[in-house]
């Protein structure tokens, strides 16, 4: 059994009422004392605890509850060997809760004597340099106020360094190209919700493992890039707060609303943002004022909503008016493909330019659910061109989709796809746009397949939008787990005509591919002419 005043007292606040917790810090705290605090080879390091909050409150501000709990678990160690406990540590919370300022204070003791660790490097990285400098410059501002800290350390406009420890720390972009091979002790990620996948992390942290009680840390608010690397790293956190996943190094400290309903309740804001629990500090008043004239502006401008419950309750929320569905209605399509064998189908066809992607999938109908069986082809020249900040390769390697290296997508591709496709489930009928269709129209009338065409593809978007938006709200699509559905899903923008029209657009037409959704449209257009509510039947059943 260990304990750690800083760690007593946050948690008797829970308890005692005198703060309010979301589900997931609630989880933590349950976690760590049903798993972490009944240990007893580990210890508290209190000194250095000790240490670092007197540095923190010195040189830049007095730290929350909430600060010091976290940096308790910084300077958790094994007795074995007085390694670091916990590697990894995500702090996500909504803007303003004081990431940036804590990181700053804990980066800069890390180089100083007090942490004592010789060359304990450090790289903070973010999306661009303004960001990343964030820190930086409130450190080198803190050491330029002060003539002690003057003497302690040596600091240029890209580099900070601890005299004692020959500690550097150092701001860069991420721009995983950008990295300069310091042996670093310490990487601190910024701004992980721009993340789009594990390219960054992946080449900063190949530099760790080489200083004594390496550590990385993930801050942010929560963004819009949906099965990129925060939604990962959300995913890993849960199985750790649900006891899936004990062995696991990370500490994940989030800070969040529970639900969209409390924005309303200005009392559960703190869930979101701890410097919201009382007393608060002068700055916190501040803020708080400034987050409820954003509330109140709401009525009056409603389209900032999405930012607000975003970036101000760490509850990323979808406008419905502008999307297909929610993420989470979306995520609900990952079910398992039921047994699809002896039931009609209607093939689906789409591909914007046979230079880029194209997109086949079949469509049945499985009582009252609706289920996508796709694939998709994209030519390499296109991705060496436009870098997609998505893991193709890894989709390819999974099945998702083929790579081709070839001047454009031959026709030959689709149309193979389609007829081992009829071998299985016997597809006859396929359905595509006028346009793209004219394209392999010979090529699979030849193999026999009958074509439907459609002849304004925006039009039949308005007829099926009400249709679509049910399908995703009451969970009667099944694509199976296929993330790259799920891509091509989430990049669909809904764009409301003046007469009250919908039509399915891309967020980016470059970047944001949707052809695979575009082609599941076309299917449905057709679905209910084709699909047959096909039943399972036994010889039993049948009267020879």
């Amino acid at each position: 059994m260990i304990s750690n005043r800083h760690v007593d007292e946050y948690i008797k606040l829970y308890e005692t009422g005198k703060i309010k917790l979301n589900k997931e810090r609630i989880m933590l705290i349950e976690y760590l004392q049903e798993h972490v605090l009944i240990r007893d080879d580990i210890y508290f390091d209190d000194e250095m605890i000790e240490n670092f909050i007197k540095f923190a409150e010195k040189w830049y501000f007095p730290l929350q509850p909430f600060q010091k709990f976290i940096a308790a678990f910084v300077f958790l160690f094994y007795e074995e060997d007085d390694s670091v406990f916990y590697e990894q540590f995500l702090i996500m919370m909504a803007r303003g809760g004081g990431k940036n300022g804590f990181i700053s204070a804990l980066s800069h003791f890390f180089i100083s004597p007090l942490h004592g660790i010789q060359r304990y490097n450090i790289s903070i990285v973010a999306n661009n340099e303004k960001q990343a400098k964030v820190s930086f410059r409130e450190i080198y501002e803190t050491i330029e106020s002060h003539d002690l800290l003057e003497d302690m350390f040596y600091r240029t406009k890209v580099e900070i360094h601890g005299n004692d420890t020959k500690s550097v720390l150092q701001y860069h972009t991420s721009n995983a190209g950008s990295k300069d091979g310091l042996r670093d002790g310490c990487v601190i990620y910024d701004e992980i919700h721009r993340y789009e996948n594990f390219d960054v992390v992946n080449v900063f942290s190949s530099g760790l493992g080489k200083v004594p009680n390496a550590r990385e840390f993930f801050i942010g608010t929560d963004g819009y890039v949906r099965e990129g690397f925060l939604d990962k790293m959300k995913e890993r956190a849960m199985n750790i707060l649900e006891g899936k996943d004990l062995d696991d190094p990370l500490f994940p400290f989030i800070c969040k609303i529970d639900d969209p309903k409390e924005v309303d309740d200005t009392e559960q804001w703190e869930k979101a943002n701890p410097m919201f629990s009382n007393p608060m500090s002068t700055y916190a008043r501040g803020l708080f004022k400034k987050v409820l004239t954003q509330f109140k502006q709401l009525a009056n401008n409603p389209s900032n909503r999405e930012e607000f419950m975003t970036k101000r309750m760490n509850l990323p929320e979808i406008d419905l008016a502008k999307a297909v569905a929610s993420w989470d209605d979306i995520m609900a399509t990952n079910r398992t493909f039921p047994d699809l064998s002896h039931r009609t189908c209607v093939g689906g066809l789409d591909f914007a330019s046979i230079k880029d992607f194209a997109a086949v999938g079949l469509l049945f109908k499985v009582g009252e659910d609706y289920v996508w069986k796709s694939h998709s082809f994209v030519r390499k020249g296109f991705l060496d061109t436009v870098k997609l900040k998505v893991p193709i390769k890894k989709w390819e390697e999974d099945g998702f989709l083929s790579i081709v290296d070839e001047p454009v997508i031959d026709i030959r591709h689709i149309v193979n796809w389609f007829v081992e496709m009829r071998e299985i489930y016997g597809l006859t009928t396929i359905v595509a746009d006028t346009f793209r269709l004219d394209l392999v129209k010979t090529a699979l009338e030849a193999e026999g397949f009958t074509l439907l065409y459609i002849r304004n593809p925006k039009a039949i978007h308005s007829l099926l939008a009400p249709r679509v938006e049910t399908m995703f709200a009451k969970h009667n699509l099944i694509f199976d787990d296929n993330p790259l559905m799920r891509w091509y899903t989430n990049n669909v923008y809904v764009h409301i005509k003046k007469d009250g029209n919908k039509e399915y657009l891309k967020k980016d037409e470059f970047r944001r591919k949707t052809d695979g959704f575009q082609a599941f449209i076309h299917a449905l257009w057709q679905a209910d002419n084709i699909l047959e509510e096909d039943v399972d039947f036994f010889l039993g059943d049948i009267d020879f």
